[in-house]
């Protein structure tokens, strides 16, 4: 495997942190190498954070942010118009966004097109989070959508990684809401591919 990196835009307060880590364990887990690190400005809540996570199956020497991303993780779609956060996102790239609306609906269906179907997928991953963990945060739920997504991290390793994070019933709610993201994704892209 070459190096994949992702680059997970949010607001302070949704995990993006976190989750950016939970993703370098659980391909860590599997027996690659990786790493996650934040950049951000300010750390109120509510502020733009990016983090950034890179798998490899080799030993990983770069330090800088990820400015081509082969994936992209949006938690915030209210970021989409005030950050670019399509900046370097390259051509055959995963866009996976954290709302129930399309990419038409949101505005940015200049985006999806001319891209491969199949790597483009949006999932209501804080009403997820709402249903398991009984809060908004959308962070390992949109982890568990990127799994179904991208094919690179399964899905027990993940949740092995959220283990690791969390504990308890903790654990077992985002573990949920993982879950039901996955299944989510994995639907829509059948939908997608039966479509093609």
């Amino acid at each position: 495997m070459n190096m994949f990196e992702v680059r997970i835009h949010g607001r302070g307060g949704q995990g993006v942190v976190t989750g950016a880590e939970i993703l370098s364990i659980a391909a860590f887990l599997q027996g690659s190498h990786a790493q996650a690190f934040p950049s951000f400005g300010s750390e109120r809540t509510g502020a733009p954070v990016v983090s950034f996570c890179r798998i490899c199956d080799r030993e990983i020497r770069l330090r800088e942010p990820v400015m081509q991303p082969d994936a992209l993780i949006i938690q915030d779609p209210t970021l989409l118009h005030q950050v670019d956060v399509f900046s370097g996102l390259k051509p055959d790239g995963y866009v996976l966004i954290n709302t129930s609306r399309s990419f038409n609906e949101l505005n940015i269906g200049e985006i999806a097109s001319g891209r491969r179907a199949e790597r483009m997928c949006t999932v209501p991953a804080n009403d997820l989070a709402m249903k398991h963990i009984g809060r908004p945060l959308p962070n390992v739920a949109l982890l568990g959508g990127f799994c179904a997504l991208s094919g690179l991290i399964k899905l027990d390793s993940l949740a092995a990684a959220v283990r690791e994070k969390f504990s308890g019933k903790v654990a077992d709610a985002n573990i949920a809401a993982a879950t039901a993201a996955y299944d989510f994704v994995q639907h829509k892209m059948q939908e997608v591919t039966h479509v093609a």
